[in-house]
């Protein structure tokens, strides 16, 4: 296994993390900015409040996005098989 291919293998692998995760990430994000507002404007300082709209958002965002990062997981992996006669050599 060369230098190369493994700098593009782990350039392939962190790029498909963070393709993989954004989505669930932004969802946490904005409910966690909506719901620090909510708790900003009513005074109500309830610290596990937060977790709840989170984690159901978290879970929406997983069920809507599924085919997508199906696709995205299958693609990779087979740009890994694909490389396997590189890696092996």
């Amino acid at each position: 296994m060369t230098v190369e291919v493994l700098k593009d293998i782990s350039g392939d692998v962190f790029k498909t993390l963070l393709i993989l995760s954004a989505p669930m990430l932004l969802a946490s994000m904005i409910v966690g900015l909506a719901v620090s507002f909510f708790q900003a404007v009513t005074q109500i300082q309830e610290f596990t409040l937060t977790f709840v709209p989170k984690i159901m958002a978290v879970f929406a965002v997983i069920f809507v996005m599924m085919p997508w990062l199906i696709h995205v997981m299958t693609g990779f992996t087979i740009r890994i098989i694909d490389r396997l006669p590189m890696v092996v050599k």
